[in-house]
């Protein structure tokens, strides 16, 4: 097999791109969205849940396209994209004023899952107004949390799908590089991580990443039907000492190299961030370096 493109650990030769313009050509009426759909039914691409890789195919074939190995039709029409302009907090009321107690005083806390919910838009605005990186629409597979105190958030939480390459991780697994292209979907990047500015309350942080990680692969099996066996996140040292990891047994693994996901010049173009694992299994490199 002579790999002609690769795409999100898609290997495409010669023949899938025959087979992808002679669907092309068979179905001349057909909307790019529609004929990935068709793509994905041929190939039997589907996310461990079912659902078909849609938006990964999309992807995929546009950069054929791009690449002038395929040519897709023109584009019909422009889909609304709800995400193109994001509501704010404001105007949602919450509760801000300080609250300044111990964790036992605090009572029962509530892990709720917003994403797709009507409480999502209170977990984007919070992180755009309140977390130093801001918002960012999470790609791939991810879940949102709002952590309640009563009727009042006190806590969100992200996670998204990992990054396909990252040094200090991979070296930690001992994994292949063919063995993460297939077992990278049992990963999860803590990518937000926002405890209120007002909440003023020892140990909190340690206390609702522990309790997190303890649901976390539950709850990805829930909505996309696999586990997840380990998690990961990074730390800007120049802001935060990364203590509430720390505390709750995440193992330092070194730092990346500060040129991000895009690089073409092999130099430094952002800060450079502490890189953190956590094992959700005792036996997490036997099963990723399968």
């Amino acid at each position: 097999m002579q790999v002609i493109y690769s795409y999100r650990g898609r290997q495409v030769d010669w023949e899938d791109i025959g087979f992808i313009q002679r669907l092309i050509e068979r179905n001349r009426e057909s909307s790019r969205r529609q004929l990935s759909k068709q793509l994905c039914e041929a190939w039997g691409w589907v996310q461990p849940n079912g659902q078909p890789k849609d938006m990964v195919c999309r992807g995929l074939m546009l950069g054929l396209h791009r690449a002038g190995y395929i040519e897709l039709p023109q584009v019909k029409a422009l889909p609304h994209n709800p995400l193109a302009k994001r509501p704010s907090v404001s105007g949602i009321d919450i509760d801000r004023s300080e609250l300044t107690l111990s964790l036992s005083e605090l009572g029962d806390l509530r892990f709720i899952q917003v994403r797709r919910t009507e409480r999502e838009r209170l977990f984007n605005g919070l992180i755009a107004q309140h977390h130093y990186l801001g918002y960012t629409q999470p790609v791939g597979e991810h879940l949102k949390y709002l952590v309640y105190a009563g009727q009042r958030p006190v806590g969100c939480f992200a996670f998204s799908s990992a990054a396909r390459h990252l040094g200090p991780r991979d070296r930690y697994i001992g994994w292949s590089a063919q063995a993460r292209r297939r077992n990278i979907m049992y990963l999860a990047y803590n990518s937000r991580y926002l405890i209120m500015p007002w909440v003023h309350v020892k140990h909190l942080a340690s206390h609702l990443l522990g309790r997190m990680l303890r649901m976390l692969s539950d709850e990805w099996q829930r909505v996309y039907g696999h586990p997840v066996l380990y998690a990961e996140t990074f730390v800007d040292p120049s802001r935060y000492r990364g203590t509430c990891y720390r505390a709750s047994n995440w193992v330092y693994l070194g730092q990346t190299t500060g040129r991000g996901k895009d690089d073409h010049t092999g130099k430094a173009n952002r800060p450079l961030k502490d890189v953190y694992g956590y094992a959700l299994v005792k036996n997490f490199r036997e099963i990723l370096s399968r």
